[in-house]
């Protein structure tokens, strides 16, 4: 061999020795050649290893591997960019391997070379990328205030469900977008001024600190928000996250929350001074009693009589008093409500009169509730002698017997209503209806409108104790100039109600779903969040109004609407009603569904079926179904 044939093979030897990946040489026979020194240190080899075979150092080599090299020995160039394997220790190790044939001068295959390189590390820090993805993805996803996470410029790179459903707007309508779009005047330019001032100074007073801001929903609705910012660095760059709570919905469960305090605290304190009451009554009662027979003059047995009436009358009246309470005595049994329904017809009727006329809707099946039969009894007729003082010029009084399922959306509107199956009784009237003031205190005990003498205002007051007492929920819708409904939900005797969850839903059949576009019209900003995110679940397209005109401008920019989906009683000058006149005349094909709390209005001069109406409240089945049914019409 010659110096120069020396040199360049020790050059060779060295060039291998020291390539920076794992890197061997082998002959026909599988023999080492050369070998890296990271070869030998990735694959934990002690010892010299020249001239001996690979697979006596490697005893236990699959026999995939002894295939790969025949394939490699045959002239065959194999690769895989990403491949584990397991090492004896039992530790799992990523590679990137190449294994290619040389050849000698004459071009025959000489032999093999395999490159390997460690990726591990790489993958290792890939899983942990998708890991902390994941959880990002979780807290997006569950957070229960609204997330907006942002950059330096203030452009959307994260988007929490919470903010969908604050908002309006789907993740993928605003990432990418300036954070501002989502403010209003002068909070916009004070929260960007304020951040411009923090990059430039490191003045952080909006950093870490909650204050109050105004945002603007789809739509135009404006949203009072508590605004917090959190700052964070990564790669030298700034990430700013806010959290946004929506004040509206905060205040309004904070007040509902209150009442029903309010109404337990009352309740306690009616209840405890009627047991006092009722006590001393029974002990005037028991010594009339005594009393009357041993009066021989008629005048003191006239005067007896008269003050046992009164002793008569104060114990109803405590007995009211306890029913507001939930204090009074019940026989709680299954009961048919249906049955029960069209049993008090006759009593009904002679509470109401002659001028309103008597509606009643029961289905085949009527649900069984567990409830005091004589109780509910009496409770619908406090309700429709309501009713009827409502409806001085005749009317109608509708009751409705169905079933109900309240969900957890119904129950984060209500809090104090736990999600489960009930039956439902519908009492509506064609009345002068209640302004919000006196809507807002109907339940109270002693709360009245009417003239002195002709009520003390205690009906509608028993009626909510007694429920409440029965484990049920009442709710009350009412306007002015159009009537009231009162809607009593009670427990399904078969599987206690509102102890039931929510997991016999979950089991039900697939919710119907669609790909429509919808126009959403509803004035209330949280239910229509709330409907806003139930409809983008079932796979529509949803843009939101909160009024007529609103509806109006977005349908002359959304061509593609399928249907409107509106409430009948709306703030703005425009009902329902007329919203689905207009919106028929501009788009003649145009599907509506109609929902209210109130009495089904009557939709018969838009030459449509009674199927686009939806009573509230209603389940998530219940609107996927109705939806399906109008579209599919």
């Amino acid at each position: 061999m010659t110096r120069d044939d020396f040199s360049l093979t020790g050059r060779l030897d060295s060039f291998i020795e020291n390539a920076p990946d794992a890197a061997a040489m082998f002959d026909r026979d599988m023999r080492y050649l050369a070998t890296s020194r990271r070869w030998l240190r990735d694959y934990r080899i002690d010892g010299p290893v020249i001239g001996r075979n690979h697979y006596e150092v490697f005893p236990e080599i699959p026999e995939r591997w002894k295939e790969i090299h025949a394939r490699a020995l045959a002239g065959e160039t194999l690769s895989n960019e990403c491949e584990a394997f397991e090492r004896a220790d039992g530790a799992i190790q990523w590679l990137r391997w190449e294994i290619r044939p040389w050849r000698s001068p004459d071009g025959e295959v000489g032999g093999v070379v395999i490159f390997t390189h460690d990726i591990t590390a790489t993958k290792v820090a890939e899983r942990e990328l998708v890991e902390r993805e994941a959880h990002l993805r979780s807290i997006l996803a569950t957070v229960p205030d609204a997330m907006i996470v942002a950059d330096e410029r203030g452009v959307i790179t994260s988007f929490s469900a919470a903010a969908t459903a604050l908002f309006g707007y789907s993740s993928e309508e605003v990432v990418g977008r300036s954070v501002n779009t989502l403010m209003l005047e002068p909070f916009r330019s004070q929260h960007d001024g304020s951040i411009a001032t923090y990059l430039r100074t490191g003045d952080a007073h909006v950093i870490g600190y909650s204050r109050f801001a105004q945002a603007v929903a789809r739509g135009g609705g404006v949203l009072p928000i508590e605004l917090s910012i959190g700052e964070a660095r990564a790669n030298g760059r700034r990430i700013f996250t806010a959290f946004l709570r929506d004040l509206a919905s905060r205040q309004k469960i904070d007040e509902e929350a209150r009442q029903a305090q309010t109404m337990e605290v009352v309740g306690r304190l009616t209840a405890g001074v009627a047991h006092d009451v009722n006590n001393l009554l029974t002990v005037i009662l028991a010594n009339l009693e005594l009393l009357a027979p041993q009066l021989a003059d008629a005048d003191l047995r006239e005067l007896a009589d008269e003050a046992h009436g009164a002793a008569e009358d104060g114990a109803r009246l405590t007995a009211q008093l306890l029913a507001f309470g939930r204090r009074q005595p019940l026989d709680p049994r299954e009961t048919d409500l249906g049955a029960l329904v069209c049993g008090s017809a006759d009593l009904l009727r002679r509470t109401i009169g002659p001028a309103i006329a008597l509606d009643i809707v029961t289905p085949a099946a009527s649900p069984l509730t567990l409830v005091d039969p004589a109780q509910l009894q009496n409770a619908l007729l406090s309700v429709a002698d309501n009713a009827r003082d409502a409806m001085p010029e005749g009317g109608r009084l509708i009751l409705e017997v169905s079933s109900a399922c309240l969900d957890a959306d119904y129950a984060q509107m209500y809090p104090e209503v736990r999600p489960g199956r009930y039956g439902l009784i519908t009492v509506s009237d064609t009345g002068v209806g209640m302004a919000p003031e006196v809507r807002r205190r109907a339940f109270e005990p002693y709360f009245t409108t009417k003239p002195v003498g002709d009520g003390v205002g205690l009906g509608l007051s028993m009626v909510y104790g007694f429920v409440k007492q029965s484990g049920g929920h009442i709710q009350l819708y009412s306007e002015p100039g159009r009537g009231t409904c009162v809607r009593i939900y009670l427990p399904i005797a078969d599987d206690g109600g509102a102890e039931a969850t929510m997991a016999t839903e979950a089991e039900g059949p697939e919710l119907r779903k669609g790909t429509e576009t919808i126009l959403l019209v509803e004035d209330d900003a949280r239910l229509r969040r709330v409907l806003g995110r139930r409809l983008r679940g079932l796979g529509y397209s949803v843009y939101e109004a909160e009024n007529g005109a609103a509806a109006l401008a977005q349908l002359e920019a959304l061509p593609d609407t399928a249907l409107v989906f509106t409430d009948m009683v709306m703030p703005g000058g425009m009902t329902g009603l007329e919203l689905a006149e207009a919106a028929l005349a501009a788009k003649p094909g145009l599907k509506i569904l109609f929902t209210s709390g109130y009495a089904e209005p009557s939709v018969a001069r838009l030459g449509r079926k009674k199927g686009a109406w939806l009573k509230k409240p209603y389940t998530a089945d219940e609107l996927a179904d109705k939806l399906r049914e109008v579209l599919d019409e």
